[in-house]
């Protein structure tokens, strides 16, 4: 095979390049032979009909059980026409293959002249131009971006970490993102919260994110819930939604929220910042441990003080909201290893990422081995969380708070 350092173009004064329309009145001739030496994701993101998926990794190996024959017309492409281009080469000068030829400009190009293509159902000409960065990677593949498309997520707070969370969920094609938020924009918030625009001071945070997110892709729908979450409403609100964003400004709701994502099987991606520091783990039900077993209680107010009192660096929003977007990616698609049984530490001084291991306590009270099961009469009912984390605080750990909004 054709060196991969020599200069392409002194491979192509080589070799027989064919356009894309000469190339398919070719293909349509007996005795031709179609050949992709794409790999397989891009093989089932789009391929000519009647070729043969050969990878140019193979193709030495396998061409003589494909074409004996070496005087057989031989088209080949890939994505742009290099690949193609040297696996010409190869037949030519390495294996004695005397009539092989490129297709100028690959798959991109017979697409541009708008030729018939083999595409997986499922995606419109539109998306598929769209995440085709996605579809392009074996891990993500076109499987993966239906399963983004179908996935419905819920965002709690469109605030310092629900802002970028949400632009970049939008972005990569979830199609239904729930923000629940009550606030108002205001210009405080300007300087981390990068889904509001100044014209927007004033309006409701969920009206707000939704425009930004219509505007970014109308792929996406957008359910505003302009409520807070509450014992009497939580259950309501995250029952129909495959993955929760846990961007809340206060302890209360991420107590309550792990109680009800426990019950309901619901894995939550959680983060917090203050000042330079941030940190993000992610509870998914039964697999590991919960809010509960990491922060068995509320610090007391005095080493938990609000952003807003305290104050916090801007980017420490969006370098946090992006990471709860990429756990949210790899639930959904099923990639990689989400941060299950693992707090991850983010110093922004130092630039210095820690990661510690968290066990799921045998004995908490919500998810543990002998934790009581609750009857369905009892979901919905819910301690009173204001007075649990304004009393109950001897012998807290200290979480990080949670952003301001």
């Amino acid at each position: 095979m054709t060196a991969a350092t020599e200069p392409i173009e002194q491979v192509r004064r080589r070799i027989e390049e064919v356009d894309p329309a000469s190339a398919r009145a070719e293909a349509e001739r007996d005795g031709t032979l179609l050949i992709d030496v794409r790999e397989p994701h891009e093989w089932d993101e789009a391929h000519i009909a009647g070729a043969k998926l050969v990878p140019l990794g193979t193709i030495a190996e396998r061409i003589e059980e494909l074409a004996p024959d070496r005087a057989q017309r031989l088209i080949i492409y890939c994505r742009v026409g290099n690949r193609s281009a040297r696996a010409a080469d190869a037949l030519a000068s390495e294996l004695g293959y005397e009539n092989a030829a490129s297709v100028a400009g690959g798959i991109e190009a017979w697409r541009d002249a708008g030729l018939p293509l083999v595409e997986p159902e499922g995606l419109s000409p539109e998306q598929r131009m769209r995440y085709s960065r996605h579809t392009l990677l074996p891990e993500v593949g076109v499987e993966g971006q239906l399963k983004l498309l179908d996935s419905k997520v819920l965002l709690i707070g469109a605030g310092g970490l629900g802002a970028p969370s949400a632009f970049y969920l939008a972005a990569a094609g979830v199609g239904t993102l729930g923000i629940v938020d009550d606030d108002l924009v205001d210009e405080s918030n300007l300087q981390r919260q990068v889904i509001h625009t100044t014209g927007r001071v004033g309006m409701p945070k969920t009206e707000s994110a939704r425009l930004s997110i219509e505007a970014l892709n109308p792929d996406v729908q957008v359910v505003e819930h302009r409520t807070r979450l509450a014992a009497d409403n939580i259950l309501e609100i995250i029952e129909g939604y495959d993955v929760l964003v846990d961007g809340a400004d206060n302890f209360p709701t991420r107590y309550l929220l792990n109680d009800a994502a426990v019950r309901l099987g619901k894995p939550v991606v959680s983060a917090s910042i203050l000042a330079f520091d941030g940190q993000i783990s992610t509870f998914v039900p039964h697999e590991g441990p919960c809010y509960r077993c990491l922060y068995p209680v509320p610090p007391p107010p005095e080493m938990a003080p609000s952003c807003g009192a305290a104050g916090v660096l801007g980017v420490m929003a969006g370098v946090m909201g992006l990471l709860q977007a990429n756990e949210v990616i790899k639930l959904v698609a099923g990639l990689g290893e989400p941060l299950v049984g693992r707090l991850l530490l983010y110093d922004s001084l130092g630039t210095r990422f820690t990661e510690l291991k968290v066990k799921r306590d045998p004995e908490c009270p919500i998810c543990g081995e002998h934790a009581p099961e609750i009857p369905e009469s009892e979901l919905g009912k819910f301690p009173d969380y204001e007075a649990f984390c304004a009393g109950n605080v001897v012998g807290a750990s200290s979480p990080a708070t949670p952003a301001a909004r």
